[in-house]
């Protein structure tokens, strides 16, 4: 009789297929988070394109851009608003502007007795898909109050105190105001909400002493202003742009920062948006 030869395969040839496929797995896995990666930064790139858009809309109607944030004593009788509702029907949001208009009419101050209802309406224009936690409305862990948020803020200037920017607090700026060129100077940028939920609201925020900054707006070498007794944990700065550790990262609301590696979106006066 004829034996059969059996086939087979030895330890060491086993543990090198296994090898093979680990590392396979591992460049392949690779390659898909940096795919998604990829496509949140581009879904984000043309979110902030949309807000830019909205803007010059906004700018051709009226021949200036909106506030990045209202006072007290504002001209447009919307105080502690800005620009994210400035825009709302540049962004076919028409029914949510409405209802501000006639939540305005009925009490000016937002936060008052009959606190505004849009605190809590989350406008998916306005939020990075990196960030899971502004999907929803959150609870600010200071104020319990549910609030939605924007992930765009708008630049406020070089620093605080200063209004050479194109979104401060009352501004009315044009594009001829943009002196070093509207492809040049900055017009919005990505900073996620502050880890308590804070900073960061979209229809109407105070923001640090009132400026609105934090909130809506920021500097690109904002301060620490908040008060001791509110346990900030953060130095004074001034905080430049930079990266933050995490969404759990407090002393990040002082800065523009992005969910994404290597850099963060900007967009600038003339409607571009570079990374």
């Amino acid at each position: 009789m004829m034996s059969r030869s059996r086939v087979a395969f030895t330890l060491i040839e086993v543990i090198v297929v296994i090898a093979v496929l680990a590392v396979m797995m591992g460049l392949l896995l690779s390659a898909v988070q940096k795919v998604r990666q990829t496509a949140a930064r581009t879904a984000c790139q043309n979110q902030l394109k949309q807000l830019a858009t909205a803007l010059h809309l906004h700018h051709d109607a009226l021949h200036r851009f909106p506030p990045g944030h209202r006072s007290v004593r504002n001209f447009d009788l919307q105080p502690y608003s800005g620009w994210c509702l400035s825009i709302l029907p540049h962004l076919e949001q028409t029914a949510v502007f409405d209802s501000a208009q006639a939540e305005y009419r009925r009490q000016l101050n937002p936060f008052g007795k009959q606190r505004h209802s849009n605190f809590s309406t989350v406008m998916p224009a306005f939020l990075c898909p990196s960030d899971p936690r502004v999907h929803t409305a959150q609870i600010s862990k200071r104020t319990h109050n549910l609030v939605a948020f924007t992930s765009y803020l708008g630049v406020t200037g070089a620093e605080r105190v200063a209004i050479d920017g194109m979104l401060y607090q009352n501004s009315r700026t044009r594009l001829l105001d943009a002196t070093d060129g509207a492809s040049n100077t900055l017009l919005l940028g990505e900073r996620p909400p502050s880890a308590d939920f804070q900073f960061g609201w979209w229809y109407a925020g105070v923001g640090q002493r009132g400026r609105g900054t934090a909130d809506q707006t920021l500097s690109v070498r904002e301060p620490n202003l908040q008060p001791i007794v509110s346990g900030s944990k953060c130095g004074p700065g001034v905080y430049p742009f930079r990266a933050a550790r995490g969404f759990d990262d407090q002393c990040g609301m002082f800065h523009f920062w992005s969910p994404h590696s290597g850099g963060a979106n900007f967009a600038f006066a003339d409607g571009s948006v570079r990374f």
